[in-house]
């Protein structure tokens, strides 16, 4: 009922998305006298920020055709290596014969689409052979391919970095840092042949218990059992994935913007200045983050409150409890594998010691393979993405790769 309702909402502004858009082409024609008044301004740019607010997005696309390697424009293209049901492991393939380290990048499944990361690859891909975990929205997945949980989220990694092979290093962003780290450890546990020469665990919640954030005192504030009733719903009948049970996107969106409501406001109010005043770069840059931010995806109910279970409520793989298909989950296992971990020091999402908790968890791995990052001044987004991501942290990550990577 919940999801159903929803739609209809978006149905129901659909007239008010058309107003939006025909008062902004209006008020931004060149025959029309009003477009060069301050008051044809303020109209053009209040409707830029309607449109914005309200309308409806899919799934972004990447929009990555190419990179800058050794001073020279190098054309990428994606494609899909492995395609599974529930998200498919793609390239950005780079058009030059250069050797560089192979990275997959494992984006969270958090009511976000991968794209959210586009700034992350792109950083990466001057000197790394970019892979990522591409998850698939669970409304458009038919409830005929089965259920997709935290077991079946470890067996997608495991079958990736075994695709990728015996010289890959994974880099976990926000929410699939527990989960990187535990497929890790059964690999290392299984003596996989495949493990993986380093894992970068950036701002997730290894250890949830270790700092409180708004986030972890909601995970604490109510049973299991509640976020079932409350936050699971039937995804609607003329979606391929009719019928199945998912936390839908909109509502974790909902989460993430209530957190801190007033900073998205501003934001929108800012953007309206910057458009009145011409100021096409800044009001551009807030509507792409925008359309990537609000673009959201559902995901499977078994997956959601599995993870709010495991990781949130009961810190299974910090207190040595977490299992995968009956095997105990244990990071001490790790010798092979290199470890980083990497924080921001305005971390309200997986605040600072939830991370660096890995270390004392993989207590086998040598002192001369970790290295810890703390980047101050930087929220949840900016560990992945900004300019002190580019700057700072990325360099210090490929630092720690090549390290690591008896190749280079």
């Amino acid at each position: 009922m919940l999801y159903a309702y929803h739609e209809m909402n978006n149905a129901a502004l659909a007239p008010m998305r058309a107003f939006a858009k025909a008062t902004r082409s209006m008020f931004q024609h060149p025959m029309v006298p009003l477009s060069y008044t301050s008051i044809g301004q303020a109209f053009a740019a209040g409707a830029d920020v309607l449109d914005g607010a309200i309308k409806h997005r899919g799934k972004p696309a990447w929009g990555i055709q190419d990179t800058e390697i050794n001073g020279n424009r190098v054309a990428v293209t994606e494609k899909v290596v492995l395609h599974r049901s529930f998200g498919d492991l793609l390239h950005f393939e780079r058009k030059i014969k250069v050797k560089s380290p192979k990275v997959l990048l494992v984006a969270p499944m958090s009511g976000h689409h991968a794209t959210l990361l586009r700034g992350t690859v792109k950083a990466l891909l001057p000197e790394h052979e970019v892979y990522i975990t591409d998850w698939t929205d669970a409304r458009i997945v038919p409830e005929s391919e089965g259920r997709f949980g935290l077991d079946e989220y470890i067996a997608y990694l495991m079958e990736f970095i075994q695709t990728l092979g015996d010289d890959v290093h994974v880099i976990a962003v926000c929410q699939p840092a527990p989960i990187v780290l535990a497929t890790v450890a059964l690999m290392a546990a299984n003596d996989d042949a495949c493990q993986p020469l380093s894992m970068t665990l950036m701002g997730g919640p290894v250890d949830a218990a270790a700092s409180e954030t708004e986030v972890t005192r909601l995970a604490a504030s109510r049973p299991l059992g509640w976020f079932k009733r409350n936050m699971i719903a039937k995804v609607p009948l003329y979606y391929p994935g009719a019928t199945r049970s998912v936390y839908p996107g909109f509502m974790q969106l909902g989460a993430f913007i209530s957190m801190n409501a007033m900073r998205h406001v501003n934001a929108h109010v800012q953007m309206f200045h910057h458009l009145i005043e011409g100021d096409g770069d800044s009001a551009e840059a807030h509507r792409r983050f925008y359309d990537e931010y609000l673009s959201v995806m559902d995901i499977t109910a078994e997956f959601y409150l599995e993870t709010l279970d495991c990781v949130f409520q009961k810190h299974s793989l910090a207190n040595g409890t977490m299992k995968w298909r009956d095997q105990l989950v244990e990071p001490a296992k790790i010798k092979k594998t290199a470890l980083m971990t990497v924080e921001g020091e305005l971390d309200d999402i997986s605040s600072p010691a939830q991370t660096e908790a890995a270390h004392d968890l993989c207590s086998s791995i040598p002192e001369e393979k970790r290295a810890h990052h703390l980047q101050k001044k930087v929220g949840h987004y900016g560990i992945f993405n900004g300019r002190r991501w580019r700057e700072n942290i990325r360099p210090k990550i490929t630092e720690f790769i090549r390290k690591n990577d008896p190749a280079f």
